[in-house]
């Protein structure tokens, strides 16, 4: 079960795993998108400027709506399943303050579906000095070794990659966060194809802006927070005299050119990169990808990976955490060892 912080819904996959001949190997049995309400999406497009009573009720609430959800799921689809894993959806994440915060309460969840349910990923990992951030590596490495990179392209931008037998990951930049809002000043749900940021010009000034923030210049283990980019990103675009098109455009230039610098930086030099997220429905952000790293062959997968891949990969994490196998890498987060997250709820 993922929720992101492009707030497109919550996403649901009910996959199976396997382990043979020393490799682990996965399978879609079901998936499916349930869109928030407008309710919901203003609820947590503001929750982190709330009271903490309001948090704590927002976290109670979702929580029984995740595991509504999920009971639908399941009784559509004719299934049973061993346990739930749950992300979560992260309003707060400040890691350098040992905090990182997911609602979506799993005694809720488990609760209102009668589902055993894990979750709370990243906090043990914040807790051993880690940025509890990116979780997906691990299984990248272990689902996607047939790709030298993964990419995916959410509300923030991530990117995972071995280099000399250690993993190397972390977030490269805002991704959806920004277009989509900037797609919503025109009445759009996200920039269809890149069409509206195909039709702008990058504004060079904004552009050297945006890749100048501190941020950018420091290496892995780092991770992105809705309040950084709330912060840092958002009044950039928001207080520039630029026609929409050339933002669109100028965001887009700077999304490819941050993923072309953490390859450049860490010395990657793999060809081979699988793209996953919305962001990959975005035809001109992931020709820009190419043209600032012309050396790497970006694939897209089928629809279902594109879409679901960071549910799949928190379901791989959940299978680990009951396993009581590491689900997190320090060598990506920074934590002082790797870890094996994840609070769990049972239902019965």
């Amino acid at each position: 079960m993922m929720s992101g912080t492009s707030l497109d819904g919550l996403d649901l996959t009910c996959c199976e795993f396997e382990f043979e001949a020393g490799k682990w190997i996965y399978s879609i049995l079901a998936a499916d998108t349930f869109p928030y309400s407008a309710e919901w999406k203003a609820k947590l497009a503001d929750l982190e400027n709330q009271s903490a009573l309001a948090y704590a009720q927002a976290n109670a609430d979702l929580g029984e709506l995740m595991g509504t959800r999920l009971k639908e799921f399941l009784a559509t689809n004719k299934l049973e399943v061993d346990f739930a894993a749950s992300h979560g959806h992260t309003v707060f994440h400040q890691p350098e303050k040992k905090l990182t915060t997911q609602i979506g309460s799993g005694a809720a969840i488990a609760a209102a579906s009668g589902t055993t349910t894990i979750c709370d990923f990243r906090t043990l990992d914040v807790a051993l000095g880690g940025q509890g951030a990116p979780l997906v590596p691990i299984g990248d490495e272990l689902l996607f070794a047939q790709y030298d990179a993964c990419l995916n392209l959410g509300g923030i931008a991530n990117v995972s990659f071995q280099k000399d037998g250690k993993m190397i990951a972390g977030d490269t930049s805002a991704c959806n966060m920004i277009l989509n809002h900037l797609a919503g000043k025109k009445g759009l749900e996200y920039d269809d194809k890149g069409l509206l940021a195909r039709s702008g010009t990058l504004e060079n000034a904004l552009f050297d802006q945006l890749n100048a923030l501190p941020y950018f210049q420091e290496p892995f283990p780092k991770s992105l927070g809705k309040e950084w980019v709330l912060e840092h990103i958002f009044p950039l675009m928001e207080n520039s005299t630029s026609p929409l098109a050339n933002l669109a455009c100028t965001f887009v230039h700077h999304i490819a050119f941050q993923l072309s610098e953490a390859f450049s930086k860490a010395g990657f030099d793999g060809k081979n990169l699988i793209a996953t997220g919305g962001g990959t429905f975005n035809e001109f952000l992931v020709e820009k990808l190419q043209t600032y790293n012309p050396n790497i062959k970006v694939e897209l997968p089928d629809p279902q990976t594109i879409n679901y891949k960071e549910a799949l990969i928190f379901a791989f994490l959940g299978v680990l955490r009951w396993r009581n196998e590491t689900n997190c890498l320090s060598s990506v987060t920074g934590a002082s060892h790797d870890n094996c997250g994840g609070a769990i709820y049972w239902a019965k």
